[in-house]
């Protein structure tokens, strides 16, 4: 067993230096402004790798466990009291209750996944949410909970908080996982763990729902929701998927899932590709002639890429320019103008985190052990990414399981994405066969289009407007309406 070594402080700023040198470099070769504000492109370099036959694995196209035995389960008596977060520095006054630290799901190889918890004011009455966002290989919590859907963002000076009044945990009791083991505060004491997969993933957050539910036994029988975006177009599906098998055949805590809700999800490789560089041209950003090019010599559905095509799509990558791929309106971080882009999320939030999380108050705060954690805390991990294992070009067919099981599921798509468009989610959507029960519509956000939304038999698709990739960053007044309407079982509100 390959034990992570312990870093000294000096150790820890020494590898914080080398690793966003490696950064820069990477974000200068880009061709689009990299993630969140900081860090590379996860995702994007995880989807170009796989058009060029380079990187993962293309296994069945359901790769969560088929036959069931019981989880390890550890006794969690009193461990909920001391996760309990006082205060977090520089937060705001609040009237709802915190919680964070880790839950073990391998004893044998040390593996421990950490957690963020926001509940609800009025917990008792509100449904429990599992936020995961994607990557694979990025953080729920320094996204998810410090720049999308928590209930706090953090200010320019990385240090204080303010409050966001369009937190999920208004109508919901929110849980943020960072898994798999390898990303943010979650780690393992053997190293190989850290070459980890759709499969593992899968099993792991398994596990940890199974202990989080003995450490918040109150929760056990409310209603539970999956969410998440990008790449948690696969975890959300697969989860979801593993969670309805067991349930059916353990003796263990059954999950009272009743819904998923993925946006800007990464769920069909083919759909992705076409739908990307077809995004790319209507929006003006490649040029006619290397939208054709692309279109005369690729083919997406197969999984070897021409020597042609390739030099087509790179062609189409260097065109658009220097800018943030996530949001193509947005501005970026690094740019002196003052324009505004389409929204008033700070580009820079990823920056502010990253020194919030890495500030030693904090993290004694939220009860993280930094000491067993290889690094600094990071948005996104670049090995776990590199060494993903196993991902289907396919989750529809899970997809398609889930709608028959008869839970609610919704697609979303923030439609100025140039990762994940909405186009590519547009062509995904005929592929799982349901007949529309209600057209197309706009649906209302305070007297404006909020987006648009199609009622099918047993999926809903809906489209926010004005928003990139992180939908609740960059519309987080629309995305609490679409997520209370989702938590509702309701369409979003028609415009009148």
């Amino acid at each position: 067993m390959d034990i992570i070594p312990t870093l000294t402080s000096v150790g820890l700023q020494k590898m914080r230096g080398e690793f966003v040198l490696v950064l820069s470099l990477l974000c200068l070769a880009a061709s689009v402004q990299c993630y969140g504000g900081r860090g590379y492109d996860p995702l994007g370099k995880f989807i170009k790798d796989r058009r060029s036959k380079r990187s993962v694995n293309n296994p069945a196209e359901d790769p969560v466990l088929t036959n069931y035995s019981p989880v390890y389960v550890a006794p969690q008596e009193g461990i909920k009291d001391l996760d309990k977060i006082l205060s977090l520095p520089g937060q705001p006054k609040v009237n709802f209750s915190q919680y964070s630290g880790y839950v073990t799901v391998d004893p044998k190889a040390g593996r421990a996944l950490f957690y963020y918890f926001s509940e609800s004011e009025d917990p008792s009455s509100k449904p429990l949410v599992l936020w995961l966002n994607g990557g694979p290989g990025c953080s729920s919590i320094g996204a998810g909970a410090m720049t999308e859907l928590g209930p706090f963002r953090v200010n320019p000076d990385g240090k204080t908080l303010w409050y966001n009044k369009y937190a999920w945990n208004n109508v919901a009791n929110v849980l943020f996982l960072e898994s798999p083991a390898g990303v943010g505060f979650s780690y393992s004491n053997t190293s190989s763990d850290y070459v980890t997969g759709d499969k593992r993933t899968a099993a792991d957050s398994y596990t940890f729902l199974i202990n989080w539910l003995e450490r918040f036994p109150e929760y056990k029988s409310r209603d539970f929701y999956l969410t998440g975006e990008s790449y948690a177009g696969h975890y959300v599906p697969q989860l979801a998927d593993l969670i309805l098998k067991n349930n059916k055949i353990t003796n263990q805590t059954v999950i009272n899932l009743k819904g998923i809700a993925i946006g800007n999800a990464y769920i069909d490789h083919t759909d992705t590709s076409a739908g990307t560089f077809d995004h790319l041209w209507t929006s003006a950003l490649i040029s006619d002639e290397i939208h054709e090019g692309i279109i005369s010599n690729c083919n997406f559905s197969s999984p070897a890429t021409s020597e042609v095509c390739f030099n087509y799509t790179e062609q189409a990558w260097e065109a658009i320019g220097n800018i943030y791929g996530y949001d193509i309106y947005a501005p970026l971080c690094s740019s002196s103008s003052s324009a505004p882009g389409v929204s008033s999320f700070d580009p820079c939030s990823g920056d502010y985190v990253f020194d919030y999380l890495n500030t030693p108050e904090v993290q004694k705060a939220l009860h993280a052990n930094i000491t067993e954690v290889p690094g600094p805390w990071e948005d996104c991990n670049d090995f776990v990414n590199n060494h993903w294992q196993d991902a289907p070009y396919t989750v529809l067919p899970t997809i398609k399981k889930l709608m028959a099981s008869g839970i609610r599921v919704w697609i979303y798509s923030g439609d100025t994405d140039g990762v994940i468009p909405v186009t590519a989610t547009r062509y995904s959507m005929p592929k799982l066969g349901s007949p529309i029960k209600t057209p197309w519509y706009p649906w209302d956000s305070q007297g404006e289009v909020g987006g648009y939304v199609v009622g099918y038999q047993n999926v809903t698709f809906v489209t926010i407007r004005g928003s990139g990739h992180f939908v609740p960053s960059y519309q987080p007044e629309r995305a609490l309406i679409f997520f209370s309407s989702f938590i509702e079982g309701k369409l979003p509100p028609a415009q009148s």
